[in-house]
């Protein structure tokens, strides 16, 4: 299969995997969801791991620690926000983190004194802005803002979750251990959050649904990878905006998510702002730097 179908497929995937969210979401807590998700993953790593004889150990744990740290938060509310929110609306929202991450990078090189501003890339970063309200007023309720931000704050805190996976790639981290020790940040994080309050009881519909969260995700996250590695950088961040598309399919289908002009014309904007963010952004990492892009 070519990088591009793997790209597509990975979209998918991640798309059905937010449909099991939401639906689980009506039983189980965000954070519930994140440690059975994790649970799932490292389970499947770890057999694939086994078989292809490579070892789980890192030279590098304080990188992948600060990985799992911002990458599970991330995970949190982006989990939070499709439960609350249209899941258009919510994957919209977390695939800025493209712009956030043109952002970043832009401001890193200027304080570092090794580039100027480009007003292009001002311009795409603004734009994506413009989408994000676009897309907040027609879809979401005055008391649902707070969701809102926390789909919003999943974008920001995954760009910076890409960056940290970009370094660990540059250390020569090898993508299973990568998504490995993502996945056991998931079973401790959640696993603390959802102790206190205790948790939920499980039924065969609700373990279904915690078990497609946890394999399509990891499927569709090891597919990814493959394609970043195989494939070309910039085609497939194109293509990954496909998640949107489908998405706003399910959402409509299956929830009867609103379907406005504005809406629309939001996701658009953020597309194409978060696609001229990664051909415009100061330094695009290398395919083995980006082997493993974050869910989120």
């Amino acid at each position: 299969m070519t990088a591009a179908w793997l790209i597509a497929a990975a979209s998918l995937l991640f798309a059905t995997m937010g449909v099991c969210v939401k639906l689980a979401s009506a039983s189980y807590a965000s954070t519930e969801i994140v440690f059975y998700r994790g649970l799932v993953g490292l389970v499947m790593i770890a057999v694939v791991a086994r078989l292809n004889g490579q070892s789980l150990a890192t030279p590098v744990p304080a990188m992948h620690l600060w990985r799992s740290v911002v990458g599970v938060t991330s995970l949190c509310l982006w989990f939070y926000a499709i439960g609350r929110l249209p899941l258009a609306t919510a994957m919209t929202l977390n695939y800025m983190s493209s712009v956030w991450m043109a952002l970043f990078m832009m401001g890193g090189a200027v304080m570092l004194g090794s580039a100027r501003v480009d007003s292009r890339l001002v311009a795409a970063v603004l734009t994506g802005f413009v989408g994000v309200a676009l897309i907040l007023r027609p879809t979401v309720e005055q008391d649902q803002i707070w969701h809102g931000l926390a789909g919003l704050a999943s974008g920001v805190l995954a760009a910076m979750a890409y960056l940290q996976v970009t370094a660990l790639g540059r250390a020569g981290e090898p993508e299973t251990r990568v998504v490995f020790y993502f996945s056991l940040g998931g079973v401790v994080v959640g696993a603390a959050l959802s102790v206190p309050s205790g948790f939920s009881e499980h039924s065969w519909e609700g373990l279904g649904l915690l078990l497609a969260v946890g394999i399509l995700a990891t499927v569709a996250q090891l597919m990814m990878t493959r394609a970043y590695a195989t494939g070309r950088t910039l085609v497939n961040a194109s293509l990954q905006y496909l998640g949107i598309a489908f998405s706003f399919g399910y959402g409509v289908i299956l929830f009867d998510d609103p379907v406005t002009p504005l809406a629309l014309a939001g996701m658009l904007l953020i597309v194409g702002a978060g696609l001229a963010a990664v051909r415009l952004r100061p330094s695009a990492p290398t395919a083995q730097a980006v082997r493993t892009p974050p869910e989120t």
